[in-house]
């Protein structure tokens, strides 16, 4: 099905697709017929190790170790391609093949488009896929990125202080992103990308703190729009920086703020029960009504039957002003605020009770 999905993602693309590819280089003399294959990776979270649904090309080496991979079918930009060998038997092909699970296997990530020639040459040590002669000038940044991150480990090596760690971070964030600048490539600057933000380096929590301040992730969002337009890699990108600022922006480190929605909770439960227990303890208050005088026990009567201040004066032949003195006077006696806590507080109480 994957093989399937990669035939139809080239014919679809088939209107921007003309010129001639030729990728080749020798293996060590001798080793005929091994498999070599061609991958296309739009998902730069996948560059670490080999997908069987990204290979779309196979091949086998000559009688002298040779291999050629030759056509038509790449898409017109640039874009970011593999070429492994292992010595896995067909029978071995599958989970093993996907894992690396094969001792012997090699490869190199480049970047082509469709009209490039370009050879892997073995090296003085007899090395293959080490290096890359290619008509295109940006095929081998990738291996210049490799370099300079072996620099920077060999930087954070030499001493394991956190200060040292602070100083070079700091260092080889500026150093790595000017370089993606200069080379101006977008997807240079995605395989650095990948390597500064990925959340298993050391380099994850800076990385977060950068998002915040440093313009350059907006800035690289633009480049790859306008060189890539909305391509599976450009929104891939978009959306993670998207949901890591989002991320930093809920808690500075970059963590998930467990301890703070926590500590919310905890007030948000202590209040409510605390106001379960107020109201209960309102709705069992028995009424003590020898507090009350006679005129009080009748305005209380009267909010019972839910007549107004006029219709009260009315009714006991008094002021407008008496009746708001007297209505305050049963606030403070009962301790309660307004009407409906009258209400509430002779609920369950008979009405008709004598005085009442």
């Amino acid at each position: 099905m994957k093989k399937i999905f990669l035939l139809i993602y080239f014919m679809v693309i088939g209107h921007h697709l003309h010129g001639q590819y030729l990728f080749e280089g020798q293996l060590t003399e001798g080793a005929s017929d091994k498999s070599v294959y061609l991958s296309v990776i739009e998902d730069y979270r996948k560059l670490s190790r080999v997908y069987m649904e990204q290979i779309f090309r196979k091949t086998v080496t000559d009688s002298l170790g040779y291999f050629r991979f030759q056509g038509s079918n790449l898409p017109e930009g640039n874009r970011i391609y593999r070429i492994h060998i292992d010595n896995c038997t067909d029978s071995r092909l599958g989970a093993n093949h996907v894992f690396n699970g094969c001792s012997d296997t090699k490869s190199i990530t480049f970047i082509a488009h469709n009209r490039d020639t370009i050879t892997f040459p073995k090296t003085f040590a007899n090395e293959v896929l080490c290096d890359i002669s290619s008509t295109n000038p940006k095929s081998d940044v990738l291996l210049q990125v490799d370099r300079l991150k072996e620099e920077m480990v060999y930087d954070f090596s030499n001493f394991r202080s956190a200060a040292n760690r602070k100083l070079n971070t700091k260092k080889w964030f500026e150093h790595l992103q000017r370089f993606g600048r200069q080379v101006n490539e977008p997807l240079a600057e995605l395989y650095i990308y990948d390597f500064l933000s990925d959340r298993r380096n050391e380099t994850y929590t800076y990385y977060l703190k950068d998002l915040a301040q440093n313009e350059y992730y907006a800035d690289l969002e633009s480049r790859l729009r306008k060189k890539y337009g909305n391509t599976v890699f450009t929104r891939l990108y978009a959306d993670e920086i998207a949901v890591d600022g989002n991320l930093r922006a809920l808690n500075g480190t970059g963590s998930f703020p467990w301890k703070w929605i926590f500590a919310a909770l905890l007030t948000l439960s202590i209040l409510l029960n605390l106001f379960l227990f107020v109201k209960s303890q309102r709705q069992n208050a028995k009424p003590n009504l020898a507090k009350l005088t006679v005129q009080e026990r009748k305005i209380v009567d009267s909010i019972l039957n839910d007549k107004t201040n006029k219709e009260i004066a009315t009714e006991l032949f008094i002021s407008h002003s008496t009746v708001k003195t007297h209505i305050n006077n049963l606030y403070k006696k009962m301790n309660v605020s307004s009407r409906d806590e009258i209400k509430s507080l002779f609920l369950g109480h008979n009405k008709n009770q004598p005085g009442v």
